[in-house]
């Protein structure tokens, strides 16, 4: 099973960090690039212990959805997200946060399957895990980006009326 391990320092508090990595909206914004949508279970504001969202997004061309449910919820220090139903065989998503002074370490650890044996081994290979470390590397720039500036308010303001 392939695993990407990323850490992103972002100077800001961990519960700010910790919210945005739990937006709907946030993560709507961080993956434009896939016209990523939630259209099923939490679509709005901030998801949470044994919530599901479905995100409808085209990626490799093909419109697809996925399902994924959050199955460990420590805020503000850890949460985990696993695929419920998608293209792949499996996703698990670990997201750890730690401050560190002025600034948090957002860890993300993201294990993942892809089905149809050897040919979906040698997919993730070429393409797939380069494609997904992009793709993460993208969305926690975006976290940063908003952490680090007075962006998050307008984010975190606009969930806490869910």
């Amino acid at each position: 099973m392939p695993t990407l391990e990323l850490t992103t320092k972002i100077k800001s508090t961990m519960a700010i960090c910790f919210d945005l990595s739990t937006s709907i909206d946030l993560h709507t914004i961080s993956t434009n690039g896939t016209h990523e949508k939630a259209v099923a279970g939490t679509t709005k504001g901030l998801i949470g212990l044994d919530e599901t969202v479905t995100w409808q997004a085209t990626h490799f061309g093909i419109k697809q959805q996925l399902t994924s449910k959050i199955t460990a919820f420590d805020r503000p220090t850890y949460f985990r997200d696993e695929q419920m139903k998608g293209a792949f065989k499996s996703i698990y998503h670990e997201h750890l946060f730690e401050q560190r002074g002025e600034t948090v370490i957002m860890k993300d650890i993201f294990y993942f399957e892809s089905p149809c044996g050897i040919l979906g081994r040698l997919f993730n290979w070429l393409i797939l895990t380069n494609y997904m470390k992009r793709f993460l590397l993208a969305r926690n720039k975006v976290i940063k980006d908003y952490a680090e500036s007075d962006k998050w308010q307008n984010i975190l303001k606009e969930a806490s009326k869910f």
